[in-house]
């Protein structure tokens, strides 16, 4: 229990201080011009109520991440606490922080431009292809896992197929229309569902009589046959960074009323997210009551959906049900269609193609939802294994773009200069090491080593060209 209160103080502890000193090192202004003002269009550039942006921008980047992830991480042993804790607070919320503030002081810009203006052209062009994939890829995944719980639930004849092609139309109204009909809607709703859950089992975690099998004199402990470094890195992911996340900041960008919100807004949504990967990291373990009877639960049963279900119908009975079926389809429902409108923004900017006539759209969105029915024809395990290190290494992209602009700014880099180089080691040496075939097999230690170098002479790169 210690070590779980301890993780969750170091959480809220970082965003009153560390994020606070990092807002003031970026110099924030309330009367700085913001593009939801400067570039209202009624579509994408729509000032909203704070709250909302914060709901929705928690929503954008949680979906299953925090939950799923978290109890995949944990399977690794206590280790999973110390990066979330850690890893959301000095990589995780300065990632999404700047990326989102970047962008906010940038007239809205997707991330590929802030990439390419830190980075160059080329490096544009590739991250472009890179994000617009990886949004596709979320498209995918959060139709097929959804549309299979739901065909679970309902009569046969509303079956996986039938959910499929209505997510696919809720998803094609919320790519297309203004920000604040649907998506501005929906979203505070689910969000509050979200976090609603996440109490209702810290409740139980803390007043409920439960014993948290996880103790800080047995950290770096696993129960799983991979490496902890970086296996266990890539596995938690969202719950305490994600590429995936400096794609969705630009859209609250275009939605924020004032540059001091971006502190609550983004990294506050980080630390939100970082929560609910801890409380569920904590409830997974201490539901099934070890390590050991965490595998054999996982190894025995479905995946974590059959977890998160049956965790919550116990612990909150009903009610919990109700906010675990809202988690386990919902979330990826608004995950998912976040990630299309993403990608519409991200190529309607890399092609400086206005987006107020809604003919404009269609134009951007259709091809867009045709490479997502392809790609929905691969098979899930596939997809699902190249979306968790292709985030990843979206996340290094986005930290050495922020670096690049902090150097420049002549504001102290450090700040993103080492989470750039750790994220750097975590995803080559994960592709290094991963299984065929999404990695290629090698040995742990030439992994980390060939990791070292890369990082090595990307920081060399860095102090040559930049600072030069």
């Amino acid at each position: 229990m210690t070590a779980f209160l301890i993780s969750l103080a170091v959480l809220i502890g970082g965003y009153f201080i560390y994020s606070l000193i990092i807002d003031r090192i970026m110099g924030t202004r309330a009367d700085a011009p913001v593009p939801a003002i400067t570039q209202a269009d009624g579509i994408d550039f729509v000032p909203m109520p704070t709250w909302k942006v914060f709901l929705i921008q928690f929503l954008n980047i949680a979906g299953l991440g925090p939950i799923f992830g978290a109890i995949m991480g944990i399977m690794f042993g206590p280790a999973a606490f110390l990066w979330i804790a850690l890893g959301t607070i000095f990589a995780g919320g300065v990632h999404d922080f700047l990326s989102g503030l970047i962008s906010l002081r940038s007239g809205g810009c997707s991330l590929p431009e802030i990439i390419g203006d830190q980075l160059g052209g080329g490096v544009k062009k590739v991250t472009v292809v890179f994000s617009v994939l990886l949004l596709l890829l979320v498209g995918a995944v959060f139709i097929l896992t959804p549309a299979d719980l739901l065909a679970g639930m309902t009569p046969d004849y509303l079956d996986a197929r039938f959910w499929v092609f209505a997510i696919f139309a809720y998803y094609l109204l919320a790519t297309m229309l203004p920000i604040d009909k649907l998506i501005g809607n929906l979203y505070p709703i689910f969000g509050f569902a979200l976090l609603f859950m996440a109490a209702g089992l810290l409740g139980v975690l803390l007043f409920g009589g439960m014993e948290i099998p996880v103790s800080f004199a047995d950290t770096f402990r696993t129960d799983t046959s991979q490496a902890i470094f970086p296996m266990m890195f890539v596995s938690i992911a969202c719950g305490a960074i994600s590429g995936f996340h400096a794609t969705q900041s630009p859209m609250m960008a275009r939605c924020i009323k004032s540059e001091k919100l971006a502190r609550p807004v983004f990294y506050g949504a980080m630390v939100a997210e970082g929560i609910v990967a801890l409380i569920w990291a904590a409830a997974a373990v201490t539901f099934t009551e070890s390590y050991e009877g965490l595998h054999e639960y996982m190894a025995s049963h479905s995946g974590a959906g059959a977890l998160v279900n049956e965790l919550s119908r116990s612990w909150l009975g009903t009610f919990g049900g109700v906010l675990a079926v809202l988690g386990v389809i919902a979330a990826p429902i608004t995950t998912g269609d976040t990630a299309l409108r993403s990608a519409r923004l991200m190529v309607a900017d890399f092609l400086k193609f206005d987006q107020r006539k809604i003919w404009k759209r269609i134009a951007v969105t259709a091809p867009i939802f045709i490479l997502v029915f392809l790609i929905m024809s691969i098979d899930f395990s596939v997809l699902w294994r190249y979306f968790a290190w292709s985030n990843q290494t979206l996340a290094v992209f986005t930290l050495w773009a922020v670096t690049c602009y902090l150097a420049r700014k002549k504001l102290p880099y450090i700040i993103s200069l080492l989470p750039a180089i750790f994220m750097t080691v975590v995803s080559v040496s994960y592709l290094m090491y991963a299984p065929r075939p999404e990695g290629l097999g090698l040995s742990l230690v030439l992994s980390l080593s060939a990791a070292i170098a890369v990082a090595a002479v990307l920081t060399f790169i860095f102090y040559r060209k930049v600072l030069k």
